[in-house]
């Protein structure tokens, strides 16, 4: 624990990634195979499923500090980090126990959920006791599920591979599916490429795209060179036929094969050894349902058979990833293309797997007029693809571009806020905004980025000076701040009280220059609704 929590506070004290990768570089370079792979699990974004509440330590913490209930929670909602306040109020440790990383997680976090209340009050106290500070408030991070750290998956993959001098793309490819978090597995993370035969059922990295900022006819030359498609709002997939065996892998490394069994058993009509690389989405009438329609599959099994024909769906591939058992992502994009539709030529216009339209636009002032038109066919914007470009790993600039349509807009009223978490503890930064029903304002958005740091400072101290009610940690407010609200898209909801749900919302602007009741109106935000977005 003691040389993983010098690697999160080193971590955390820089924004340099070339500084990050160093310490993830020389901690890997030296630490033992059993503490690594758990390293790697916590810094790729894993958690141990949480198996005892917040509510249950914070009464642990009241117990053995001698701190009433109410004022723990008072330090909460102020540090805004359930991990740091019960290290901070905590008695000092009366012990320095020297505990390894993966004793700290399998002898002091695994066991706890085959343990009654009493043997896990006994386990977690005792061990509290012997960590020091710094390392009390890492383990409580991985004890509580809440670990973050600002890497992600492509540094860590970074690190590893400069830690065995193999390429980045290979590290990568071995983590995708998830690691076992063992010595075995991480010493072959890091074997040298000929010690490993890769494994059979693991997807490949994603190729993600840019953000179009400008037009394409200023940013990517001439237009033969480039593949056009509708960006769709699905879930990014890849289809992987090998042997006899199908799995329909989620770009969050889940196996949905039974939230979408259908893509599945089609899946098995793929020659063997073929990998797509695609989106799922609600389809139906040969366009796509909004995704609203699509979350009802999510979490759910295959024993639900409604759901197959009210939530119908499609796998549209865009790219062939794995052809005849032989890796085709070095390949160029035409060449994948070409390939792509003749091998889904053959399945008939009822199976789930389609290739993706291309777009016809032969200049880009038709593609920008395409792209104008892609919310009346359900997606997002445009996808630009470089035709001579080979499948790549993570986000590669000038390979793939998205250009996403111009966001709708409105114009809403704070009406609540919570302190935010992290670096922004302390701080009122999570925001719920609300739009005119009459005279009446409803919620119909949360939001948290968008503003500048001394714009935060402002409407900070407005919160504490109109705050009329409390809920737990919600301040409601005086309504007198109106901002600028984007958003992707909208989409009829019944579990809303607004009766809409809106996609992506973040402030784009503090409306100074506007009185609370110069606000937009929710019919008007409705009324989006009906102009293709969702519905």
């Amino acid at each position: 624990m003691e040389r993983f929590t010098r690697l999160y506070l080193a971590i955390d004290a820089t924004t340099r990634t070339s500084e990050k990768v160093t310490h993830l570089r020389d901690y890997f370079a030296s630490a033992a195979p059993a503490d690594a792979a758990w390293a790697v699990f916590f810094l790729t974004g894993h958690r141990l499923r949480r198996v005892i509440t917040p509510k249950t330590l914070r009464a642990w913490v009241a117990e053995a500090s001698g701190y009433p209930p109410w004022l723990i929670t008072a330090c909460r909602e102020r540090v805004g980090d359930l991990a740091e306040t019960m290290s901070l109020l905590l008695p000092a440790a009366e012990t320095h126990d020297p505990l390894p990383l993966h004793r700290a997680v399998e002898e002091r976090i695994a066991p706890l959920r085959r343990c009654d209340e009493e043997t896990q009050r006994a386990l977690v106290t005792a061990t509290w006791a012997a960590l020091p500070d710094d390392m009390r408030f890492v383990w409580n991070k991985l004890l509580l599920g809440s670990f973050r750290v600002g890497v992600g998956r492509r540094l860590v993959t970074r690190a590893l591979a400069k830690v065995a001098d193999i390429e980045p793309a290979i590290v990568a490819h071995r983590l995708m599916g998830g690691l076992t978090p063992t010595p075995e597995a991480y010493t072959q993370l890091v074997a040298s490429e000929a010690d490993v035969v890769e494994a059979g059922l693991r997807p490949y990295p994603f190729c993600l795209a840019h953000g179009l900022d400008d037009p394409p006819s200023e940013t990517c030359g001439s237009r033969v060179d480039w593949q056009v498609e509708w960006k769709w709002d699905g879930i990014r997939a890849q289809l992987l036929r090998r042997g006899d065996d199908v799995v329909v892998w989620s770009r969050g490394e889940e196996i949905v094969n039974e939230q979408f069994p259908e893509i599945a058993a089609a899946g098995a009509d793929l020659p063997p050894g073929t990998t797509l690389d695609g989106e799922i989405l609600a389809w139906s009438d040969d366009r796509p349902l909004p995704f609203a329609a699509l979350q009802r599959r999510l979490g759910r099994r295959m024993t639900q058979l409604a759901l197959w024909t009210e939530v119908p769906v499609a796998f549209i591939a865009f790219d062939l990833l794995e052809q005849s058992g032989g890796d085709a992502r070095e390949r160029p994009l035409r060449e994948r293309r070409a390939a792509l539709e003749t091998l889904l030529d053959g399945f008939d216009a009822l199976s789930p797997l389609r290739p993706a339209p291309i777009v016809p636009a032969a200049t880009w002032a038709e593609v920008a007029a395409a792209r104008a038109e892609a919310r009346t066919r359900g997606a997002e914007g445009l996808m630009i693809k470089r035709l001579d470009a080979a499948y790549g790993v993570g986000r590669e600039r000038g390979v793939w571009w998205k250009w996403k349509v111009d966001p709708h807009h409105v114009d809403a009223v704070l009406i609540a806020a919570e302190r935010g978490h992290g670096r922004r503890a302390g701080l009122f930064t999570d925001y719920t905004f609300g739009l005119w029903d009459g005279e009446v304002l409803v919620p119909v958005a949360k939001a948290y980025s968008g503003l500048t740091n001394e714009e935060i400072r402002a409407v900070d101290r407005h919160v504490r000076a109109t705050t009329r009610e409390r809920h737990g940690p919600v301040h409601v407010v005086t309504p007198e701040l109106v901002f600028e609200i984007a958003f992707e898209r909208v989409q009829a909801s019944t579990r809303h009280r607004s009766g809409v749900a809106v996609r992506f919302p973040r402030m784009t602007r503090w409306r100074t220059d506007k009185k609370p009741e110069e606000a937009d109106t929710l019919p008007t935000l409705k009324r989006l609704i009906d102009d293709g977005d969702a519905a």
